[in-house]
């Protein structure tokens, strides 16, 4: 299990969270070579943040890319980006970019290799944490899931097959399990835990797929889970890639995540890079 360490900060009660989306992916403009990029995305994993304006840059680039209004429960699809080394800031939502960001760290990108950045934990302690992600395929016929926990209602969350096997056993809030390799079909899944709700979630996982299994709390009370398909046959998915049958998951919008080329505006220039750089930098 990995714990997705925190790291406190006083600053803006409006801290906290990421989302690149499908729109970024639009924008930015990728090679189309699997073996010269890597793969990025973000995530907002912390339940009592409210939203932020994540920004996105390269050492080399004039301006970041700026993605507003980021909330709770979001994970975006994979942003192909060159190898090297990106700063991601996040500010809470509507600040002006000369405002000294609330949390930054950096993602170093390889050729190949993918990674989600999250922001997690409780609002008075919160922190990012960069995760390496294996998209790589699982045993012929079989399909691989990681249960990512993000529900401050249920802090330690069991999650068992109804009539098979436990998938994960006493996940702490704010970690992620590691993957492990499952029958494929559809799986009748109870998530429990001491002292907090628990819920039902139906999901169908297919042979030779990768999935991310996100347990978050839901606006109504209690937990919903989110199946997310990171990956097929070894081959990162394109936009799009949710999965349904989760239960509770209807109006959760990992898939239409609120990012829409119409939202992406490069606000902050050099002298808002000069700021990231000298203030202090959380890197795993």
């Amino acid at each position: 299990m990995h714990t997705l360490r925190t790291t406190s900060r006083r600053l803006f009660a409006g801290a906290g969270a990421l989302l690149l989306g499908t729109a970024l992916a639009a924008a930015a403009a990728a090679p189309a070579s699997a073996d010269t990029v890597g793969y990025v995305r973000l995530a907002h994993l912390s339940p009592d943040t409210p939203a932020v304006d994540v920004y996105l840059a390269a050492p080399d680039a004039a301006k970041p890319r700026v993605f507003p209004g980021v909330g709770y429960g979001v994970v975006s699809d994979y942003l192909q980006l060159p190898p090297g080394r990106y700063a991601v800031a996040m500010r809470e939502a509507g600040a002006p970019a000369s405002e000294p960001p609330v949390l930054t760290t950096e993602v170093a990108v390889t050729s190949g290799g993918a990674y989600t950045v999250a922001g997690v934990g409780r609002h008075a302690d919160l922190g990012l944490r960069v995760l390496t992600d294996d998209l790589s395929a699982p045993t012929q016929g079989r399909a691989k899931v990681r249960v990512v926990q993000a529900s401050v209602r249920t802090p330690v969350l069991d999650v068992a097959a109804a009539d098979g096997p436990t998938i994960a056993d006493g996940v702490q809030f704010a970690t992620t399990t590691d993957y492990q390799q499952v029958e494929p079909g559809t799986w009748k899944l109870r998530l429990t835990g001491p002292g907090g709700p628990s819920t039902d979630a139906e999901v169908r996982l297919t042979g030779g797929a990768v999935y991310s299994l996100l347990v978050l709390d839901d606006k109504q009370g209690g937990l919903t889970a989110e199946l997310r398909r990171d990956a097929e046959g070894g081959t990162v998915v394109p936009a799009g890639g949710v999965d349904t049958g989760a239960g509770g998951t209807s109006d959760a919008g990992l898939g239409a995540y609120p990012l829409v080329a119409g939202g992406l505006a490069a606000v902050a220039g050099a002298a808002s890079l000069l700021l990231w750089r000298r203030r202090r930098r959380t890197t795993w």
